[in-house]
C-alpha cells in the first residue's frame, strides 16, 4: 500500500507541476525515480517533522500540493501544534502520509506505534482523514487527491495487504464502501480491519448470525447514510486498529447520538484498549493480544448478542 501511494505521487506529479514530496529521513531509494526526474520537486529532509510541516505550509501557501511522507506517529503525535496551526488553521492542501498506522511498527515497541493518530486528526478543524483497505483503492484514492482543496491525513498498513475493495469503479472522499449485508450485525470498519470484518462476518455468518461489513475508507467526513443505514441493523459494531477513545467508534456514536438513531441493540466498540501496548513483536501478534484477529472478533459480537438479547 506504501508503495502503491508513492508510487501515485510520482505518477500525479507528471501531469501536475504543483505536487511536490516531501520527505522526513526515509530510507535511500524512496522515490527514485522522481528524484532524478524532477529534481526540483523532491525534498528529503531529516528527523525533524515540525520543520517539514512548516516547509509544506510554505509551499502550499506558494500554490504548489505538497505530499509528506514519514512514519504515522511522527507525523501526527509529534508536530501537532505545526498540523493545527501551520496546516488546519490556514485550511491549506497539504497530504500527510502516515506510514504504518495502527500497530504495524510493532517489532520497533510503543514509540513508533499510531494508536491515537485518527482521535488528534480528526479532533482538527478543516482535517480529512483516511484510511484504505488495500493497494487498489489506493490507487483511487490518490487520483482524487490532487483536487481536494483541504489537508489530508492518509493512513497506511503494511503492505502486502489483500484487495477486498476490487470491484469499486472510483473513490469518492466522505463515501463508504458497502462490502456485504446483514440483518442482525453490521460490523463498520475502517483500513486494515476491514478484512479481518469480512473473515469475522464469515464466521458469525456461518453461525446462522446474520452480519455484514461496511468500510469507510474515509473517517472525517463520515458517510452519513451508510452510517444511518448500518443502524437498522440490530447491533452496530465498529472495528478499527486504534484506541477505542476518539476513532472510528467515537465517530461513528457521536454520529448517531446527534441524529436522534441508535440500533435495538445498541452499539459495540471493538479496538485498543486504553493501554500503552508495550509488548514487541508483530502487528498480528499484538492484534490478537487485543482480540482483533476474525477469531476474537467474532467472540465478542457473540458475548454481545448473548448479553443483550
Amino acid at each position: 500500500m506504501r508503495k502503491t501511494c508513492l508510487n501515485m505521487v510520482f505518477e500525479l506529479a507528471k501531469k501536475d507541476p504543483r505536487i511536490v514530496f516531501v520527505g522526513s529521513d526515509l530510507g535511500p531509494g524512496v522515490l527514485d525515480e522522481m528524484k532524478h526526474a524532477m529534481p526540483e520537486r523532491f525534498y528529503m529532509e531529516g528527523v525533524s517533522e515540525q520543520h517539514i510541516i512548516g516547509m509544506a505550509a510554505g509551499l502550499a501557501m506558494d500554490g504548489f500540493i505538497p505530499y509528506v511522507n514519514t512514519i504515522a506517529t511522527f507525523i501526527t503525535r509529534r508536530c501537532y501544534e505545526q498540523l493545527a496551526v501551520d496546516l488546519c488553521l490556514h485550511d491549506l492542501p497539504v497530504r500527510l502520509i502516515g506510514n504504518g498506522g495502527g500497530l504495524v511498527y510493532a517489532p520497533l515497541g510503543p514509540t513508533h506505534l499510531a494508536t491515537e493518530d485518527i482521535a488528534i486528526t480528526r479532533a482538527l478543524p478543516n482535517m480529512t482523514v483516511v484510511a484504505p483497505a488495500d493497494a487498489e483503492e489506493m490507487t483511487r484514492f490518490m487520483a482524487v487527491t490532487p483536487d481536494w482543496p483541504h489537508p489530508i491525513y492518509i493512513r497506511l498498513g503494511k503492505g502486502g495487504d489483500p484487495v477486498i475493495t476490487g470491484d469499486q469503479q472510483d473513490f469518492e472522499i466522505g463515501r463508504a464502501v458497502p462490502l456485504s449485508n446483514g440483518n442482525d450485525v453490521q460490523i463498520i470498519s475502517t483500513g486494515v480491519m476491514s478484512k479481518r470484518a469480512l473473515d469475522a462476518a464469515d464466521a458469525l455468518n456461518a453461525e446462522g448470525i446474520s452480519t455484514g461489513v461496511t468500510h469507510l475508507p474515509t473517517i472525517k467526513p463520515l458517510d452519513l447514510d451508510a452510517v444511518i443505514s448500518a443502524a437498522r441493523s440490530k447491533l452496530v459494531v465498529t472495528l478499527e486498529e486504534h484506541f477505542k477513545s476518539g476513532g472510528l467508534g467515537s465517530a461513528v456514536s457521536e454520529l448517531l447520538i446527534d441524529g436522534h438513531v441508535m440500533p435495538e441493540l445498541g452499539i459495540v466498540r471493538l479496538g485498543l484498549d486504553d493501554i500503552f501496548p508495550l509488548n514487541y513483536g508483530s502487528q498480528d501478534e499484538l492484534l490478537e493480544a487485543f482480540g482483533l484477529q476474525p477469531a476474537g472478533i467474532a467472540e465478542s459480537i457473540q458475548k454481545a448478542l448473548d448479553a443483550r438479547r
